[in-house]
Order: structure tokens, then sequence, then C-alpha cells
């Protein structure tokens, strides 16, 4: 087996909780691991950089994308992902974060947290689990971030447009679904960490589906040091309006999340926030559609965007995989 080339001990042993906390260097190296690895897997070429390792995936919430690119990953790494269902373990019980941070490392190498759902929750926890963790705490999503899958969009917008992606726009903007109240942290994700690598964010929702004040405030800090620009708006159609890439998804009201039939609720008023094919030529003809999936089909877009020309959401969920090994071969 040919030797695999070696990778930097910049980021060894270091929390992916959010991408604020790396700096663009970091993501930067982030992102050309995970282009190396991809084309490795394209090429069927052995990418054994974590033998006899082991993660543990720990989730409160559901998950397809996620879990099946942390398992999927690791296993081509070399590694063993455990996936625990949080109400099958003993802190359904109670068990403490600092407890489960202390012995699972103890018994692997890393340890991965989906805790999403409730605003003030999960960031606290994955942090309180880090606390007294000493192998990587990686943020499989919470109520603030979803890291893995930013910055998996942040790859595919630059296998679209390449890599200076100055006076491109993103609109990033909140749509309708019916299903459930949805996390914030994906809409936050991409309001803090576009900004950073040279996009321009136009974020769009009803005056009731505010982002958590932190964030906003993060991504307007951002978007002035780094030069770019960062605006709020309350029309759908006025984001969409000459955007390279539209990025529309429900989340729910971060006052509401103990009660979300109200959210819900409250979002029937703005059924007419869907992305459609109109919608879609108010955007820049070489546009793309993105969506972190699942998709509520009829209702968040139309089945003419999501499987039309302009979408990007089946490349995009493929480089979870590639971006989820690149931090787990770095961190560990």
């Amino acid at each position: 087996m040919a030797k695999l080339p070696k990778l930097p001990n910049i980021v060894r042993g270091k929390d992916y909780i959010e991408t604020k906390d790396w700096s663009i260097k970091e993501i930067e190296l982030a992102l050309r691991t995970a282009g190396d690895l991809k084309k490795m897997f394209k090429q069927g070429k052995s990418h054994r950089y974590l033998p006899d390792k082991t993660i543990f995936l720990f989730f409160f919430d559901k998950s397809t994308r996620t879990r099946n690119s942390f398992e999927a990953g690791a296993t081509q790494l070399g590694a063993h992902a455990h996936f625990i269902a949080a109400e099958t373990s003993q802190v359904a019980h109670g068990e403490s974060p600092k407890d489960m941070g202390i012995i699972l490392s103890s018994y692997g190498h890393a340890i991965a947290i989906r805790h999403d759902l409730v605003p003030g929750e999960g960031n606290t926890y994955m942090r309180q689990v880090a606390e007294y963790a000493n192998v990587p705490v990686l943020n499989m999503q919470c109520d603030i971030d979803h890291p893995f899958q930013t910055l998996a969009d942040l790859m595919t917008i630059r296998e679209e447009f390449g890599k200076n992606l100055r006076g491109k726009k993103i609109a990033v903007s909140w749509a309708y679904a019916p299903s459930y109240a949805k996390p914030m942290s994906v809409p936050q994700g991409l309001i803090t960490l576009m900004p950073r690598f040279g996009l321009d964010v136009v974020l769009a929702h009803p005056p009731e589906y505010k982002l958590m004040e932190s964030e906003v405030e993060y991504a307007k800090k951002a978007a002035k040091e780094n030069s770019t620009k960062f605006e709020i708006v309350d029309s759908m159609d006025e984001a969409f309006e000459g955007a390279h890439i539209v990025y529309p998804k429900s989340w729910g009201i971060e006052s509401l999340f103990h009660t979300p039939e109200k959210a819900l609720e409250i979002s029937k008023k703005y059924k007419h926030w869907v992305c459609d094919e109109k919608k879609m030529k108010l955007t820049k003809k070489d546009s793309i559609y993105m969506h972190c999936l699942p998709a509520d089909r009829g209702y968040e877009v139309t089945d003419a965007v999501i499987d039309g020309p302009h979408s990007r959401v089946f490349p995009e969920a493929e480089n979870r995989l590639h971006t989820c090994k690149a931090i787990m071969a770095l961190t560990m």
C-alpha cells in the first residue's frame, strides 16, 4: 500500500464546536484536506489515517446525513464509530456531561454530539463535555451552529465558483414548512461563516423569525473585518434579487421552542415564502440552489427547483462525507 501523505498537526486534539472557534487558516486546512480525501475516495485509494481509533457519536436528535457521513467516514479512515442514542444511555437518567466526557475520553479518541432542538442547551452541553474530555469534541449540530454542514456548503460553493468568492452574493432565507419547528443552527452557521470567506450575505425572514442576536452581531463583525457585506431584509424576493447562491430553509422562533406548535401556527401566515421557479428567475443566470436536507418539498421548495438545473443539493450532501472525514483525520 502506498504511503499516505502526512497530515499537519495544527489542529490535532482541537474541538470543533463552532466554525468561529477555528481561524481562517485552520478552516482552509480542513477544506484542503477534504478536497484531497474526496479525490482519494473517487480514485478508490485507501486513506486509512485513523487505524484502530474510536469515535463516539452521541445523538439527542434524529439524523440521516450526519450519522451516515460520520459512520461511513470513520470506516473509510480505518476508525470505528459507535452510535449512541441519548435515550438509550445513562444521560436519560441524569448522568452529567462531566462524567460522560471523562469516561468516553478514556475509551476512545473523539466524542461527537448532536443536541440541536432547544436554544440555550446543546452548545452549552457540548462545551461542558469538552471541558472534561481529553479528546476532541465535535459538534454534529447544536442550537447555535452546524459546523460540518456549513463547511460542506463552503466546499460546494467553491467547487462551483472557485476559491475567490469576492462579489458573490448568498441569500440565506427563511422558508415555510409545516413539519416541525426546525433548529436555527444552519442559517446561523451560514451567516457567521460565509462573510469570512468573501461572500456577501443577505438574510431574509419574517419579523417573528429572527436569529439569535449573538450570531447576527458576529455576522456583522465578520463582514466588517473581511470587507464583505451583511444585511437583513424582510422579503425573500429582495434577498434573491441578483443572488449567486440561494439557501432557503425553515427554522423556528427562538422564544417558542418549548411550544413549537405556536411557531408552526404563526408560520401559516407566510406560506408564500417558498422557493419556486419564479423566485429563481430573480437570481443570477448561473445561480445555485442549496439546502442542508431534508427539504420539505412543495413547501420550502418546489420539485421544479430542487430537481432542476440550479440545484446542487446532492453534491452538497456528498461533501458532508468529505468534510466530516477531514475534521476527524485532522483532529483525532
